[in-house]
């Protein structure tokens, strides 16, 4: 039997029908080949999921009739702020996937000295929207009915004074790993840089600010793999991993 979850960016009332957007009815339709009564899940972001079939096509798009709703425990109980450096094309993309996939409750992209991406006002709004798309997809795959916001790209310097409570950064070069005896908090903020790394001004800011110092073993990580990793260490440790 087919499962399929689809967002939509929209109220979603029982015992009513809704038009899915011509994105969403293409890959229903022309990928998975979805008939007349074929059952799917949506929901919108809200919380909480719903059930639907296939009721009809009008123009190529999908017409959905809402029959059931059911609601969803499945948030992590910790919410994670993820500050990531700005990474070329398929890392970024990756980095907000696999973030999203481990529970992340909100991303800010940030400039960093080697963060080597340069985004034009012109450029800015469409970026966003791609890495909120990929937030949706990873949503729809992962089981989420909560949407992650992807935040407007800051500076270092910005996110930093915005810091308050509980904040890691990814030193590469610290050995401080987080003692199994700290009191659990209910949300955090995580630092990773970008491709090339945090310079050790950036770091030494960071400290300033009075992010403390997280290690992630003596190897050197990827960009990507370090929001993998540090995001499944504190999920382990304090939340539902």
């Amino acid at each position: 039997m087919k499962h399929t979850r689809i967002y939509h960016a929209g109220d979603i009332t029982l015992h009513t029908t809704i038009t899915l957007n011509v994105a969403a009815s293409r890959h229903l339709l022309k990928v998975l080949r979805y008939k007349l009564n074929d059952v799917l899940t949506i929901f919108n972001g809200a919380g909480g999921e719903y059930q639907a079939r296939l009721s009809a096509v009008k123009k190529s798009q999908a017409i959905v009739n809402v029959t059931d709703y059911v609601e969803t425990q499945i948030e992590s109980q910790l919410r994670v702020h993820l500050g990531q450096g700005i990474s070329r094309g398929e890392r970024m993309d990756y980095v907000v996937q696999k973030s999203v996939e481990l529970g992340v409750d909100k991303i800010t992209p940030l400039y960093t000295e080697r963060c080597g991406v340069k985004i034009s006002k012109e450029r800015l709004a469409k970026k966003i929207a791609h890495w909120q798309a990929v937030a949706i997809s990873a949503c729809e795959q992962s089981g989420r009915c909560v949407v992650p916001q992807i935040m407007q790209p800051q500076t270092l310097s910005e996110w930093l004074s915005m810091q308050s409570g509980i904040a890691f950064v990814c030193d590469p070069k610290s050995n401080q790993r987080i003692p199994h005896n700290t009191e659990q908090p209910t949300s955090l903020s995580l630092l990773i840089g970008p491709e090339g790394g945090l310079t050790d001004d950036e770091i030494k800011s960071a400290y300033n600010a009075g992010l403390q110092s997280l290690s992630l073993g003596p190897r050197v990580l990827r960009t990507e793999t370090a929001a993998v990793v540090s995001l499944s260490l504190v999920q382990h440790l304090w939340g539902d991993l």
